[in-house]
């Protein structure tokens, strides 16, 4: 047994011993961060700044309209798409020297793009293409009012959608592009147009009524008369389309187009889950109704042209829900949401994709910079040669010249949908409110030129000389070619006018839109200090982020007609 004392003294030592260790330990501890402090001091101090407006920079909402909107180009370092010359000023060699894409296999790539295996035609027009052109012209010039400078829909009858205006619009362009007016002109009525759009009375403060009189510009109902009826999200859609097209193309009068969009309250046009939502009025309580609005075809490309501005349209743009139906050996497809549920019908009619095709080239929104055969917009592409194949297939088959799309006709029903497939069944020709009309089937002339100009086939060479010389040289260029002998559809459109100029510009010039070479636009950048813009629904500059997606869809299979 220990001792007291030993204790005590093995204590103390312990205690001065650790003391030492710790003054070791110090000494060193001290010695080493004085050479790392050096060593440190002796170095350029790195900064790692954040940039106001920079990437690291979370940007408040006054300044986010300052911001580039991102492109295909950017992202992936490729040269943007140029805006092709007037056709008066085309090189004789031009279309020698454009890369058509034909060693390309066709199909899908890992990008979900599509290679079609059909091509485009293009060249200068030829005597019959640019008397074709001249008489098309020629009803906007003998059936736009000079007071608005709104042009009729339908002939004489003083009547107008923005849907109708959007196809004067893309007739106005067409006739520049093609040398048939000059500058001063094409000015003159873009400029009395948009000024008069700018100051039409909106449906309830809120967008376009869906009617108005070309001559006073007052809103008005289905019969003409003073009156407010809603708003069309797939009209309005299309005329953003052209107002980006004229935009992009003449940015000299990009401030006036800004002006009248900024004037509009989106805020009821799209709602959180990227559909469009249309407006009509409750005959009972008066009050604003919004309903969803477009069916598979239509309503993908008014999204689109909602996503030109920058809103971001996710499920609008999408296919599904989406059925197809076995027609001549092609799955064409159809919209899945039942009608007897959702009050809409599901027609198939070609003028959609056309559009689709014609003005957008089966491309993304934020793609400026892919080659005219790459199609970004893949799905909607490989949609479109089956619309073309199934027609083609049903004159193969039957012996019945077939181009098949919604036509006005000349007295009662006054309007149809001639389509490739409706209401569970094929070649249904069909009025508004779904009475059987099959002698009003017909060769819709705008689907005809347009198809011609898509799908360089012979089949479309058919097509072209039916129509191609189907006008009257007073009054424009006829609505269509009844299918069952009974001769022309004796009446005259704004639409029908407008997207055969735009099949015959397209032959010409390819792809109608084209890229945007500003930094930031007035459109996102106003209203930044109010509260304007989130009262109004206006979005901030679209970030990669914002893209729509490049889907591809697997054939879904229902029945064999």
């Amino acid at each position: 047994m220990q001792k007291p004392g030993k204790t005590r003294k093995s204590g103390a030592t312990g205690v001065a011993g650790l003391a030492v260790v710790l003054c070791l330990f110090a000494a060193t501890a001290y010695g080493v961060g004085s050479a790392a402090r050096g060593i440190f001091l002796a170095q350029e101090e790195e900064i790692n700044p954040i940039i106001a407006g920079g990437d690291l920079d979370d940007l408040p909402a006054l300044m986010r309209g300052n911001i580039p909107a991102i492109t295909t180009s950017m992202v992936r370092q490729e040269i943007p798409r140029t805006k092709p010359p007037r056709m008066c000023e085309m090189p004789d060699d031009y279309f020698a020297k454009l890369d058509r894409g034909f060693d390309r296999p066709a199909g899908y790539t890992n990008r979900n793009e599509y290679v079609r295996k059909y091509r485009d035609r293009r060249g200068f027009l030829n005597e019959r293409e640019l008397r074709a052109a001249k008489v098309a012209w020629h009803y906007f010039e003998k059936f736009t009012q000079e007071t608005t400078g709104l042009a009729n829909s339908v002939g004489n009858y003083p009547s107008t959608t923005l849907w109708d205006t959007a196809s004067y619009m893309a007739g106005v362009v067409a006739a520049y592009e093609l040398c048939l007016i000059e500058k001063p002109e094409f000015d003159r009525r873009l400029t009395l147009l948009l000024t008069t759009i700018k100051g039409l009375d909106l449906f309830r403060k809120e967008l376009p009524n869906k009617v108005y009189h070309t001559k006073t510009g007052e809103k008005v109902d289905y019969t003409n008369k003073a009156g407010e009826i809603g708003f069309s999200a797939l009209d309005i859609g299309r005329f953003l389309v052209w107002m980006r097209i004229i935009k992009n193309r003449y940015p000299y009068l990009g401030n006036t187009v800004d002006s009248v969009l900024l004037k509009w309250d989106f805020h009821n046009a799209i709602g959180p889950d990227g559909l469009l939502y249309g407006a009509y009025v409750d005959k009972e309580t008066n009050e604003t109704v919004y309903a969803q609005e477009g069916r598979l075809g239509y309503e993908e490309y008014a999204a689109k042209g909602f996503a030109l501005w920058g809103f971001r349209p996710l499920l609008a743009h999408r296919a599904e829900p989406f059925l197809t139906a076995s027609i001549y050996g092609i799955q064409v497809p159809y919209d899945g949401r039942d009608p007897r549920i959702f009050h809409s019908q599901n027609y198939v009619v070609t003028e959609s994709y056309l559009q689709d095709g014609l003005e957008l080239g089966f491309d993304l929104p934020h793609d400026d910079s892919s080659p005219e055969w790459l199609h970004s917009d893949g799905w909607r592409a490989e949609f479109a040669d089956r619309i073309y194949e199934v027609q083609e297939n049903r004159w193969r088959r039957t012996g019945f010249m077939t181009a098949r799309s919604e036509h006005n006709v000349k007295g009662p029903p006054y309007f149809t949908y001639d389509t490739i497939f409706s209401d569970g069944y094929p070649w249904n020709t069909v009025t508004p409110r779904g009475d059987y009309v099959p002698d009003h089937a017909a060769v819709a002339a705008k689907a005809a030129l347009g198809l011609w100009a898509l799908w360089e086939t012979e089949y479309t060479d058919v097509l072209y000389d039916a129509i191609i010389e189907l006008y009257d040289p007073e009054n424009g260029m006829y609505e269509g070619l009844y299918e069952r002998g009974q001769g022309r559809v004796a009446i005259y459109t704004a639409n029908n006018n407008g997207i055969i100029l735009t099949s015959l510009l397209h032959k010409v010039q390819g792809t109608i839109l084209t890229p945007y070479f500003g930094d930031t636009e007035v459109w996102y950048t106003a209203f930044r200090d109010q509260d304007v813009r989130q009262r109004r629904g206006y979005p901030d500059p679209p970030q990669q982020d914002d893209w729509l997606p490049a889907l591809r869809h697997s054939i879904q299979k229902e029945a064999d007609f």
